[in-house]
């Protein structure tokens, strides 16, 4: 038993274990910001453009209820509730918009990165060039000598 308990200590300390957890809890919270932001801001700019009070509430009947002398319902009413499924798909596109930019960064950070890597890297260091009065005195030498 010690010994499954020391293997799971060590699975869960990774970092990469840890990191993938860190990540989950904050898009989750992430995700309520998002969910709050389009239900709560975004949603009822829209209904009130599209003349409805609530956006869910924004749906297209197939077929109507059809009732009886009674006035009880015989068949139940089809309807499209596209509202709810404008919300989500809003709500989809602002974080992959979020996400889209993060990756962008990111990549733009390992570029950048990765080039001042490759500078280091390829740029050997060369040796001082001879300055003028050099290059003269050893050609005078080299005279001198014949």
């Amino acid at each position: 038993m010690k010994k499954i308990i020391n293997e799971f200590k060590a699975f869960i300390l990774r970092g990469n274990v840890l990191d993938m957890a860190i990540g989950v809890v904050i898009a989750g919270a992430f995700g309520k910001i998002t969910t709050s932001l389009v239900n709560d801001l975004l949603l009822p700019l829209v209904s009130w453009i599209c003349g409805s009070r609530d956006m869910t509430a924004l749906n297209m009947i197939v077929r109507p209820a059809e009732y009886n002398e009674a006035g009880e319902v015989v068949r139940e009413a089809i309807t499209l509730g596209f509202g709810s499924f404008v919300g989500t798909v809003i709500d989809f596109l602002l974080i992959a918009v979020v996400i889209f930019a993060i990756v962008k960064a990111s990549n733009k950070v390992h570029d950048l990165t990765h080039k001042k890597e490759e500078k280091a890297e390829a740029a050997p260091e060369e040796p001082p060039k001879p300055t003028t009065e050099e290059l003269l005195s050893e050609i005078l030498e080299e005279l001198k000598k014949k």
